[in-house]
């Protein structure tokens, strides 16, 4: 009888010392601080090769799984984060995945909703759990042909595929892969493959509008670099278009507007939806574009949209 009770004392001592063991993770949606630990090991470990798709973001997620701006930005700088989505802007963050090398880097995969829309983040700390780089992965776009997946290979590869369906049934395909340069602390495109093996038409969204304004034209810095600027709604404010690709394509940026004119050579736009605002400094045959506020979400990380472009002369139309 006594050798019963005494085993059974074990039994429940073992079972004791188990339940202590056994940490419960804790939540991250506060505002109170948590370990660099709690918070790696707050995202779910996967294997290689690690894939997900576009669909994948926009599917609601739980708000036991949210990671609020304040313990995200503790292991992230917010210098880092405003240049994705602008200062000010505080995004909700959700973890996917969380891929180990052995005795060195540790990548976790983020998606973040702000203003109503999904990102795929890419996150690298150092073995010893320093933050190294982010980068953003994936933007789900609103075109139906296209189908997006990122990912990372055996060979710790980051990719992200493109696929487009054509109207013939035929199905386009286009790649990137980059590594992490562990010493510029960014990553790097190692290779890329275009969707199109034809290069894309810049098409104008406000070409047809009235340009009886005196500063109402087509300003260009390249091929594929085009500011167009049509008459506003009212005297005082222009609508303007502007598109750009900076290092080889590699990064590019687009957006449509109304600014305001605060002088006659000076006009500002400032967004309705998020921080973004631009200064549009005319001169009789330039204009210079200067980002005063984060526009990341209508351009690359890697790039703003600074830049100079010349007026181009008016084509006159013959009359019959």
């Amino acid at each position: 009888m006594r050798s019963l009770r005494s085993y059974l004392l074990l039994l429940v001592s073992i079972w004791l010392l188990a339940g202590c063991k056994q940490k419960k993770k804790p939540l991250l949606s506060g505002e109170e601080p948590v370990e660099v630990n709690d918070f790696i090991d707050f995202f779910p470990e996967k294997n290689l090769p690690y894939e997900f798709a576009d669909s994948s973001l926009l599917q609601k997620s739980p708000d036991s799984l949210r990671i609020s701006y304040k313990v995200f930005s503790e292991f992230v700088p917010d210098s880092v984060l405003n240049r994705i989505f602008g200062k000010g802007m505080k995004p909700k963050f959700y973890p996917m995945a969380k891929i180990t090398v052995p005795k060195a880097e540790t990548y976790l995969f983020v998606k973040a909703l702000s203003g109503g829309k999904s990102t795929g983040l890419l996150a690298a700390f150092d073995k010893k759990k320093s933050f190294i780089a982010l980068t953003t992965i994936m933007q789900p776009d609103q075109n139906f042909a296209t189908q997006q997946t990122a990912g990372m290979d055996k060979k710790f590869s980051i990719f992200k595929t493109t696929r487009k369906k054509n109207s013939d049934g035929s199905v386009n395909e286009g790649k990137d892969v980059y590594i992490l340069n562990s010493s510029a602390k960014d990553f790097m495109l190692i290779l890329t493959n275009p969707l199109d093996a034809k290069p894309p038409v810049l098409i104008n969204p406000i070409d047809t509008l009235p340009r009886k304004h005196k500063l109402s034209a087509d300003y260009t810095a390249g091929k594929n670099d085009l500011v167009s600027i049509r008459d506003g709604s009212k005297p005082n404010r222009i609508m303007f278009f502007i598109h750009f690709e900076k290092n080889n394509g590699e990064c590019t940026g687009e957006l449509k507007g109304e600014a305001v004119l605060r002088s006659p050579a000076v006009a500002d736009y400032h967004s309705n939806s998020n921080p973004c605002s631009l200064q549009l400094t005319f001169t009789p045959t330039t204009v210079s574009i200067k980002e005063l506020q984060g526009c990341g979400s209508y351009r690359g990380v890697h790039c703003v949209f600074d830049g100079k472009y010349i007026r181009k002369k008016e084509t006159v139309k013959k009359k019959k």
